[in-house]
């Protein structure tokens, strides 16, 4: 592999390629590191405070500390570790016997519940038999055509990949005001589905909320995706168990089955909705509800059949879209200050149009407080694109403190301090300050190592077999 003399040149002075490849490799190939400043004091067992690391001897005089950003399309390293750690989330509250969850978890009655959203005009769309013979978007012999004299009906054969799909027949038609709309309250719509979910059950159990409360927890975790058009909807785990005086699932009551909670949560989902702010300017008040198109399907322990997922299925297929956003769709994957930006942003016209509309909307002052200028880059979805009750499983948060555990229980047992190097010992680390210099790398020859050191990663998950490393690759 050619190298640029520059580059070559860069690691001579920062004392060589080895030192520089060890510094990145820490961070994973992380696109985008915080640069920070600060020192670390130890105290010694005599009470004697002494300084033991400062970022003067770093490169550049900063620490780079990986971003972990979860957006693929911002660092693909930090979100895969966030994918993963995702994976583990759902996979314990599902298998059990790891992580503070019990193993009986896997007899209890468990299903994956898909929200999606109304319609607010037509799309295009791929559509294909069970055999995978791709069929007519919208083949309608009757459609007509609409008031913009455009047809309603479509007979393209659209691919899974192509431009089409999502966008409107007829943009003029299209309700963009009901779809910005319905996305800011999306999260307030998911929130009050959990309310209804457990008047469902108790009533579907001929029992008071109250009694039903006392005998069984509903737990879950669930992610937002976004669908092609540019609307989200909302996969959810959903977990019946028995109440413990310490909070451990327990099994449920026998009357809690799989088919009482598949008959509750479609109920709970038609029967939810939303009341937007009064506003003249979109009609009034508008009523948010879920779509039509409910989907729960049980989750087995065993083996896949026609209507239920396996366990591993349902772990993956959450995990994926937990490091989803809106830039999955095309769109921008930070806030906008001015709608200037989006010219620097390949968009497709529908995609425009939705920022667009969520950028008016939010100027005006009955609906200030949706917050729709501050979102408009996530086409007015506010809420968190993953979410769990407490009692499902683990958290991210105790995830990612057994990583730094583990991290800094192997350098010990190397005899040097996970930050510093320095040998170990049984003292103190005061930190005494840190403060935020930057983010990103300030010499092309960084990025570049990040870069390999990323793509090694990467084969080595894909193959599970070791190859050369980026500083072999470098060197060649």
């Amino acid at each position: 592999m050619a190298v640029d003399p520059e580059i070559s040149r860069y690691f001579s002075l920062v004392g060589g390629l080895k030192r520089r490849y060890r510094d990145l490799a820490r961070l994973g190939g992380c696109s985008q590191p915080i640069r920070v400043r600060g020192e670390l004091s130890r105290v010694d067992a005599d009470g004697v405070q002494r300084k033991v690391y400062s970022t003067r001897r770093e490169i550049g005089g900063v620490l780079l500390v990986a971003c972990g950003n979860r957006r693929a399309s911002r660092c693909p390293s930090c979100s895969e570790v966030y994918r993963a750690d995702t994976f583990h989330l759902i996979r314990a509250g599902l298998l059990g016997g790891d992580k503070g969850v019990p193993e009986s978890v896997r007899e209890h009655p468990r299903a994956l519940v898909t929200l999606t959203a109304p319609s607010f005009g037509p799309v295009h769309a791929h559509r294909t038999r069970e055999d995978g013979t791709v069929l007519p978007c919208r083949p309608r012999r009757s459609a007509g055509t609409c008031p913009h004299g455009t047809p309603l009906s479509c007979t393209e054969l659209h691919g899974p990949d192509a431009a089409e799909i999502g966008q409107p027949l007829c943009a003029e038609c299209y309700d963009y005001d009901g779809h910005a709309l319905w996305n800011a309250h999306a999260p307030d719509l998911w929130r009050r589905f959990t309310i209804y979910l457990r008047r469902e059950l108790a009533y579907a159990a001929g029992m008071t909320a109250k009694a039903f409360n006392a005998q069984v927890r509903v737990s879950f975790a669930k992610v937002a995706e976004y669908q092609a058009r540019g609307i989200v909807h909302f996969h959810a785990v959903v977990r019946l168990d028995g109440r413990s005086e310490d909070g451990t699932p327990l099994p449920p009551p026998d009357w809690a089955t799989v088919d009482l909670l598949d008959r509750a949560a479609r109920t709970a989902a038609a029967s939810v909705h939303v009341d937007s702010p009064h506003c003249e300017a979109v009609g009034g008040v508008r009523r948010m509800v879920f779509g039509s198109q409910v989907d729960v399907k049980p989750i087995v322990a065993g083996e896949l059949t026609e209507d239920a997922l396996t366990e591993a299925q349902v772990a993956g297929y959450i995990a994926k879209y937990a490091t989803k956003g809106a830039t999955t769709e095309g769109t921008v994957d930070r806030r906008i200050k001015d709608l200037s930006e989006l010219n620097a942003v390949t968009l497709t016209a529908h995609q425009r149009r939705l920022i667009e509309t969520c950028w008016h909307l939010g100027d005006l002052e009955e609906l200030k407080p949706l917050r729709l200028r501050g979102w408009a880059h996530m086409l007015g979805f506010r809420g968190h694109f993953s979410t769990k009750s407490g009692s499902y499983s683990t958290t991210l948060g105790k995830l990612r403190d057994a990583r730094r555990s583990f991290r800094a229980r192997q350098a010990r047992e190397h005899g040097h301090d996970a930050l510093t190097g320095k040998p170990a010992d049984d003292s103190t680390l005061v930190v005494g300050s840190w403060r935020y210099a930057g983010q990103g790398y300030t010499h092309p020859a960084d990025l570049y190592v990040a870069q390999l050191i990323r793509e090694e990663r990467e084969e080595r998950r894909r193959t599970r077999w070791p190859r050369h490393s980026p500083r072999q690759a470098v060197a060649a």
